[in-house]
């Protein structure tokens, strides 16, 4: 019998719990209903598939790491922005580790739910509108963009794995990593002549 009250929101916190208990390839449909009290079928009057979880869990994240940049960004520019920007990426992605893994691998995510989820699409307008700070158009503010993104993503996937075995602390680099990133920003290359836009 389904407990009362389940609904596809309750099955995707609890598979969400879950991913950053055990990590997000190991969620399977048995553990989130034993997690929950009901069987597993109950489950599937809410979610269709494990895909589908995986696609609901990555986005409740996005929007769950999106309210965070937007609140540690608010009424900041420039290097405090990029900072509080980086700062938030982080922490979000140490303590949701499973959340954060769903954010950032290729699941299929129903197009119905994408169209209705606010996360991703106000991910993009936070990070653009950040850069914008620095002066940058199209096409350097895509590829700023995925710089971004391939540093703060890179830096805590090595740092989760256990990948900075030096004596440095990592938040040193990270600080550092920051101020970098920061002064590449402030002086963008020009692009090259007769590249497209």
């Amino acid at each position: 019998m389904a407990r009362a009250g389940l609904t596809a929101q309750r099955v995707t916190v609890a598979g969400a719990e879950l991913a950053d208990e055990v990590g997000l390839d190991q969620v399977t449909m048995s553990q989130v209903a034993r997690r929950l009290g009901v069987r597993d079928a109950s489950l599937y009057t809410h979610v269709r598939s494990l895909e589908d979880l995986r696609g609901r869990i990555a986005l409740l994240a996005a929007d769950e790491k999106t309210i965070r940049i937007a609140e540690a960004t608010s009424g900041r520019a420039g290097k405090d922005a990029l900072v509080a920007f980086a700062d938030a990426w982080r922490e979000y992605a140490h303590q949701h580790p499973g959340r954060y893994a769903a954010t950032q691998t290729g699941i299929r995510i129903d197009p119905g739910l994408a169209a209705t989820a606010a996360g991703p699409r106000r991910a993009v307008e936070l990070t653009y509108g950040m850069l914008r700070g620095y002066g940058l158009t199209e096409p350097d503010l895509t590829d700023a963009v995925r710089l971004l993104r391939s540093t703060f993503h890179g830096f805590v996937a090595l740092e989760a794995a256990g990948g900075f075995a030096h004596e440095r602390s990592p938040q040193q680099s990270w600080v550092r990593a920051l101020d970098a990133l920061h002064t590449l920003l402030e002086h963008w290359p020009p692009s090259r002549e007769g590249e497209s836009a």
